[in-house]
């Protein structure tokens, strides 16, 4: 099973029990891999909620099998520093300061940490120390807000 057909499986099973699919990661390791599914609910997320859902997606992974060898699965709540995995997410937190990695050097950088300023198209503007930097979605590996205490 791809990943795109795996996240999509996950995000209908998380979506019909009326929970927010926020995204997935598959971390693929030596001997084994993780796969991190992240949830989020209006109404706040207990452990509770997050063993429900765990208990579900296992029951899919188990039936399915979409993962190669050994993994663990981890069903969590985004966080305050949550992961932004969909340009909707990009676009509901701009003003906020965020931190990313790049798939390939830009401007010979992989890391950036700046403010969101807007999002157009598929283009993810940052102020990065008094400079804008537009990165491509398609661009980004990893992106995640930053938390200010």
């Amino acid at each position: 099973m791809a990943d795109t057909v795996l996240r999509d499986r996950l995000a209908s099973i998380v979506t019909g029990m009326g929970f927010e699919f926020v995204g997935c990661e598959l971390q693929r390791q030596s001997h084994s891999a993780l796969l991190r599914v992240y949830i989020d609910s209006a109404t706040g997320l207990t452990l509770d909620h997050c063993s429900q859902v765990s208990r579900q997606l296992s029951a899919m992974l188990d039936v399915e099998d979409p993962i190669q060898g050994r993994y663990t699965l981890e069903v969590s709540s985004p966080g305050l520093d949550r992961p932004l995995f969909e340009i909707a997410h990009y676009q509901k937190y701009i003003g906020s300061d965020v931190k990313v990695r790049v798939k390939m050097p830009i401007n010979d950088r992989r890391h950036f940490t700046g403010t969101l300023t807007k999002v157009e198209g598929t283009d993810i503007h940052l102020l990065v120390d008094a400079e804008e930097v537009i990165l491509p979605f398609s661009a980004i590996d990893k992106a995640k807000l930053i938390v200010c205490w």
